[in-house]
């Protein structure tokens, strides 16, 4: 559904709510070039944090990881690695920040909900309810290993636990009543009797009974974030997110037919349809003028998709290993080796590899491209280049015809890859009153204008 009508602007006071995402392991932020700081330092994230607050953003995502990625059973050495436990990093930047959010990507496949609700509740309590949890699943078996249980779960149990556990985890948060500590030293007790409800929870992948150690926080609990595009990740994130990132986010007719479907899964769920932001993931390149923006996005996918990473992507492609190919050379010539999804070891190719293949092919050929420049051309696309005034005016449209509400912003370059955009682009969009000009509250809650936590 298109809307063009300049008259038709459903939400003309709509205002963006801007996140940074500092990704876990992958090969979108570049590393190697010498403008690029250390991904490890804690003072990279503490800079980046520090930016995206005086920018006005409403939080810093930080990606997690339980396992270095691994590619058909070695390690994936072009991945950044030694990344701290992001809830012990939110809380080093809790001290260092006063009002940006901070979202922790905690996995709920391998983590129990008693043990992580606590880590949560307890990093929401040291930020003055600045918590967020990017609620993830995994289905890669190499992460299990690390853990007693082990192994794996498919699609449909990921979301069935998931579930569970953040219902179990919602109990722990609430489990303090208002008022649960004396208000006087005059009390017969530190704790009002009765007011500390214990925890009972038996399903089909937990048994949970606990007393909460923590009282609510300034916001009532963590907000809940969740990314997920399939049928199930969207109804998950309509029964029980406050926020949901997407890949729906460049092209304004697919962002508008996402957020159109997300809010039907709302109304099916018994929820209002501002009851969940959604954020779209987003890489944003920025240049004075259109061409010198479309000059720098070239640079930065050169600079992501290097000829290393090129030949990897075509590899996990093709089903066989690239890595002795030239990737400045044509495609392979052989037909890629199809191997059915496991469920087991991450991605594998699918039936649908043939014909990916195949249109790779084609599009080389027609244009002379080399295997790096079809992966480029071809790939993953990320996001929107321009100037700050042709951003802003596109960011305003996305907004006030209800296509996203803000967008999670994964950085090409740390820590200074947010300058262009705090310094450019938001004064623009301030300009046209989609975007905030102070903080009007203290929690993340508030930043996002969500209802109080039940």
């Amino acid at each position: 559904m298109t809307r063009t009508d300049a008259n038709d602007v459903p939400r003309p006071d709509a205002r963006l709510h801007f996140g940074v995402f500092f990704q876990g392991v992958n090969h979108w932020t570049i590393w190697s070039d010498p403008s690029s700081g250390s991904q490890i330092d804690p003072a990279t994230f503490l800079k980046v944090a520090r930016t995206a607050e005086r920018g006005l953003f409403d939080a810093f995502f930080l990606g997690d990881g339980l396992r270095l990625r691994e590619s058909e059973g070695g390690i994936h050495e072009l991945d950044v690695a030694g990344r701290p436990d992001s809830i012990t990093q939110l809380s080093a930047l809790a001290a260092a920040t006063e009002r940006i959010g901070l979202v922790s990507t905690s996995n709920t496949t391998f983590n129990e909900p008693g043990d992580l609700a606590r880590r949560l509740a307890g990093l929401d309590l040291l930020s003055g309810g600045r918590a967020g949890w990017n609620v993830v699943t995994t289905h890669n078996a190499w992460t299990g290993e690390n853990f007693r249980r082990g192994g794996f779960l498919d699609h449909a149990d990921r979301y069935r636990r998931a579930e569970e556990f953040l219902t179990v985890a919602r109990a722990v948060w609430n489990g303090w009543a208002e008022g649960a500590v004396a208000a006087s030293a005059d009390a017969r007790s530190w704790s009002v009797p009765g007011a500390v409800g214990r925890v009972r929870s038996r399903t089909d992948h937990f048994d949970v009974d606990l007393a909460p150690t923590l009282p609510r926080s300034a916001q009532g609990h963590p907000v809940i974030f969740q990314a997920g595009d399939s049928g199930e990740g969207r109804d998950f994130a309509a029964r029980n997110a406050d926020v949901i990132f997407s890949a729906h986010g460049t092209d304004f007719d697919d962002a508008l037919a996402f957020a159109e479907d997300v809010r039907g899964r709302l109304r099916a769920a018994g929820r209002p349809e501002d009851a969940l932001r959604i954020l779209p993931g987003t890489e944003i390149v920025i240049g004075a003028t259109e061409k010198e923006a479309e000059e720098k996005a070239r640079w930065v996918r050169l600079e992501q998709v290097t000829p290393a990473v090129a030949l990897g992507i075509a590899s996990r492609l093709w089903g066989f290993d690239l890595s002795g190919r030239d990737a400045d050379g044509p495609l392979p010539a052989e037909d890629p080796v199809v191997a059915e999804y496991d469920g087991k070891f991450g991605t594998r190719q699918l039936g649908e590899t043939l014909d990916t293949v195949a249109e790779w092919r084609a599009k080389a050929d027609a244009n002379g491209w080399s295997l790096r420049e079809t992966v480029i051309e071809l790939g993953p696309q990320r996001g929107h280049v321009g100037t700050p005034a042709g951003l802003a005016e596109e960011f305003a449209r996305f907004a006030r015809h209800g296509a996203v509400d803000g967008f999670n912003i994964s950085p090409y370059l740390v820590p200074d890859g947010l300058d262009d955009i705090v310094d450019l682009l938001v004064p623009e969009l301030q300009e046209r009153g989609v975007y905030r000009t102070a903080y009007t509250g203290t929690t993340l809650r508030e930043h996002l204008g969500l209802a109080p936590a039940v």
